[in-house]
């Protein structure tokens, strides 16, 4: 690693790894499943906070900051040459995303430009989404999202990513408050966030609801994707591990409240009856976004303002996450002995050219969204496994408290990484598959089925078996960048 390349402060920092946990999920999944179940939601989606996502970035930072390499080199001095596979599976998983990331990244970039100028006013917006994720602008933005965050990492950690992150999440929190001033100044808003913040008895006994508030906890901090890992090869040595997770964790959290403060009580208000408040609630994530908030917009005085502001953030949003993944996959070149300008253009490459599928066909996307966005649960599973074989005490005292920082690790570390975190893995993949079983119940065994999960297993077993057999070269290879 050059060691030069280092974040200048703390507060650089935590900016960039606050910017990375918000993306699109924050801002169209949080608001619809808050919607839908309430304040009854939002109670196991603040638990998880500290029992999956906090737990899990504290390891990530730890890794990173001892280990300065990435997610590989991570797990291979963690746990040895073994199991350098499990930080393979963990990076993959990552980098599936990224590919077809850069296309919502690239959606939110169209529709805001399309906003702003107007062009929403008065069409018929689901025709519209149509035809657009039909046709072939969608590789063209996904490529202008990707060529974007590019550029910022090509520049590197101060000069790109900390430059960057200086506007980007300063921008999208402003925007997300003009949001929410707009939002609460609607008539009728008062329903929505009566609806927002009560909590219904009916929900909060209801088991899926406790496993939607641990599927967006998970998903949406970014906790076990490796991202923090990566940041964190960058962090001061002296850095408080456990405080910067409870920021980042609180800061995500945080963002998503604002999210919802914007986009519920502006639905409500905006939607002629309950019934089509909650309708619209229900339109999936893109539906939300991309169909349901432009119709209601166009209700408002002053609607391709506002239009504007929420795509912008959207935009906002889903680049700061997509340079982290960005970083991610250079990194792990760098590990292997390139440099900085000499891995990027190879990701770059890659991700243009395998983002493509997913830019022209929304079926490839769902597919590849279903497989990956679960596999992340297994991610995470992974890292629990990982420290635990290393020894969770011994990973709290040699990895998390090995600097006197303003907070300590606790025994609570210790029962969260090696008892809940297995357990609620293991129970929210076993979830997610048993669902789509229901989505699909004659054809849930088809690998080539979108959202089956045949089509799940197979991905994640092809990309294992591949791993596996390359587990040999890459440890090879990092041994080789040791010496």
């Amino acid at each position: 690693m050059d060691k030069r390349e280092e974040f200048s402060s703390r507060w650089a920092l935590l900016m960039a790894a606050i910017a990375m946990a918000i993306g699109a999920g924050n801002i169209w999944r949080f608001p619809r499943l808050a919607g839908q179940y309430g304040g009854s939601f939002l109670i196991p989606w603040l638990i998880f906070l500290f029992m999956w996502s906090i737990p899990l970035l504290i390891v990530e930072f730890s890794l990173g900051r001892k280990s300065r390499q990435g997610v590989l080199g991570s797990f291979y001095q963690l746990i040895g040459p073994r199991y350098t596979w499990m930080g393979g599976f963990v990076a993959f998983c990552t980098i599936a995303i990224m590919f077809y990331y850069s296309v919502v990244t690239g959606w939110a970039f169209r529709y805001f430009l399309v906003s702003v100028s107007g062009q929403l006013s008065g069409v018929d917006h689901q025709a519209y989404w149509s035809n657009f994720i039909s046709g072939y602008q969608p590789i063209v933005f996904h490529l202008l999202a990707l060529g974007t965050g590019s550029f910022i990492i090509y520049q590197g950690i101060v000069r790109g990513l900390e430059k960057a992150n200086r506007i980007l999440l300063p921008s999208l929190l402003i925007l997300l408050i003009i949001g929410v001033v707009r939002a609460l100044t609607l008539p009728g808003a008062s329903v929505g966030l009566n609806y927002f913040f009560n909590i219904r008895m009916e929900y909060l006994l209801d088991y899926k609801v406790w496993l939607e508030g641990l599927s967006q906890s998970a998903w949406s901090t970014g906790a076990g994707w490796g991202l923090i890992l990566t940041y964190a090869v960058y962090m001061k040595k002296n850095e408080d591990i456990v405080l910067n997770s409870f920021i980042t964790g609180f800061g995500n959290n945080s963002a998503s409240l604002l999210a919802g403060l914007a986009i519920i009580p502006a639905i409500f208000s905006l939607s002629p009856t309950l019934a089509e408040a909650e309708a619209a609630l229900r339109a999936g994530n893109d539906g939300l976004s991309f169909i349901v908030i432009p119709q209601l917009f166009n209700r408002l005085p002053g609607s391709a303002f506002f239009s504007g502001v929420f795509f912008l953030g959207l935009f906002f949003a889903a680049l700061s996450s997509l340079i982290s993944m960005l970083e991610l996959a250079t990194r792990i070149l760098m590990d292997f002995g390139l440099g900085r300008k000499k891995a990027l253009p190879v990701v770059t490459s890659a991700a243009a050219l395998l983002g493509i599928p997913s830019a022209l066909s929304y079926k490839f996307f769902q597919n590849q969204d279903w497989v990956w966005g679960l596999g992340l649960i297994v991610s995470g599973l992974f890292f629990a496994i990982a420290v635990i074989s290393f020894g969770v005490n011994k990973f709290r005292q040699e990895y998390v408290n090995i600097v006197e920082g303003d907070l300590r690790s606790g025994y609570w570390f210790n029962y969260i990484i090696k008892y809940l975190i297995p357990i609620e893995g293991i129970l929210l993949i076993l979830w997610w598959l048993f669902q789509s079983i229901g989505w699909n119940p004659g054809g849930w065994y088809n690998p080539f089925q979108a959202d089956s999960l045949g089509t799940c297993i197979a991905q994640w077993m092809l990309v294992v078996a591949l791993l596996l057999a390359l587990n040999g070269i890459i440890v090879r290879r990092l041994k080789k960048e040791e010496q």
